[in-house]
């Protein structure tokens, strides 16, 4: 018997959900996003796989995924019918004998399991849940949590696929960086900086070379990476969020103080009502400004005291963005609160 870690990964998650709910969609480009409306400034949730084929993306504006295809079907997000449809696939994986579960999201879990057959293991999971949700999923079968993820793509769609320490090089070796589970575009560029572009080059760096470059946290983990290092067991203690936040994309720019005002005050009562059900008070403020049309800046400060006070938390942003001296127009607010934490601590 030996320890395995499975990686769960539902297919076209919210898509797939809203062609249960529509049976004629089955089939068609199906875009998830906003409030449905391809005219609005949104951002793509889920594409169906009809829908990628005209190279349509998660995080993708919505305006760009209508000029791609016109003919998409733009539904809104419905954040209720997601949550019931994941709870009830969580529940179905803890359904399997012996099987350990960490929740990463609507759509995708780790499972551990120790068996000495993990392709039988990840057979049965896709039919259960498939069995109880009428949802396709897809696993990934590692001896690590990092190998794992990455083998659920993979086995994409409506598959398995295994990646352990013997077929690791093999199979991602020659593959770039951002092949890799949390190397994005720029962590690769800054790799490729030290001629490190794929993962085998990364596997084989000199490990004073990463810890010059990304420090002495990140520099080893991305060796990890480059490795297939990570977790060789699965967590199931509860996630305890450690900040709330709230963000709007304003659908006309913010120009005027009072518009920003009024913004940042409707975002801290938001976020205060999140803060309240934790019962944890905020203890620092973090602000998110996106200038038209799309340059991105982030500032927070800790508070002298903890506070429920949405007016304080609103006027320590206002501070914030005011700092940042930038009077071009606005395209989206967010404000998070970060939370003292729990009696018993992370």
């Amino acid at each position: 018997m030996g320890s395995w870690v499975l990686h769960v990964d539902l297919d076209e998650f919210l898509a797939a959900v809203e062609v249960l709910r529509r049976p004629e969609l089955a089939g068609l480009p199906v875009v998830v996003g906003g409030r449905g409306d391809p005219t609005e400034r949104a951002v793509v949730s889920t594409a169906s796989y009809a829908a990628r084929e005209f190279g349509i993306r998660s995080g993708m504006p919505l305006k760009t995924a209508y000029r791609k295809c016109p003919d998409a079907v733009f539904l809104p997000v419905d954040r209720p019918v997601y949550e019931a449809a994941s709870a009830e696939v969580m529940a179905t994986l803890r359904a399997v004998p012996g099987a350990t579960v960490e929740v990463l999201g609507w759509d995708e879990a780790f499972v551990g399991i120790e068996t000495d057959d993990p392709e039988v293991v990840a057979q049965r999971i896709r039919a259960d849940v498939l069995a109880a949700t009428r949802l396709h999923c897809s696993v990934g079968i590692g001896d690590t949590t990092t190998r794992a993820k990455i083998a659920t793509d993979l086995g994409k769609p409506r598959g398995t696929f295994t990646l352990t320490r013997d077929n690791w090089l093999a199979v991602m070796g020659d593959r770039p960086t951002t092949a890799l589970w949390g190397v994005g575009p720029r962590v690769a560029s800054r790799l490729a900086r030290h001629d490190i572009t794929t993962v085998h080059d990364l596997a084989a760096a000199d490990p004073e070379t990463l810890v010059a470059e990304f420090g002495p946290t990140m520099g080893p983990h991305y060796a990890r990476l480059g490795r297939g290092g990570g977790r060789s067991h699965v967590d199931d203690t509860p996630w305890i969020a450690r900040a709330h936040g709230r963000e709007t994309t304003y659908q006309h720019d913010l120009a005027t103080p009072e518009e920003i005002s009024e913004a940042l005050h409707a975002l801290a009562a938001q976020v205060v009502e999140d803060i309240r059900r934790e019962a944890r008070a905020c203890t620092r403020v973090h602000l998110k400004v996106r200038f038209a049309p799309f340059f991105t800046v982030q500032r927070s400060r800790k508070l002298t005291e903890p506070t429920y006070d949405a007016a304080v938390i609103a006027a320590t942003a206002h501070e914030l963005f005011d700092r940042l001296d930038d009077h071009r127009p606005i395209r989206l607010l967010g404000v998070r609160a970060e939370m003292e934490p729990p009696p018993g601590g992370y």
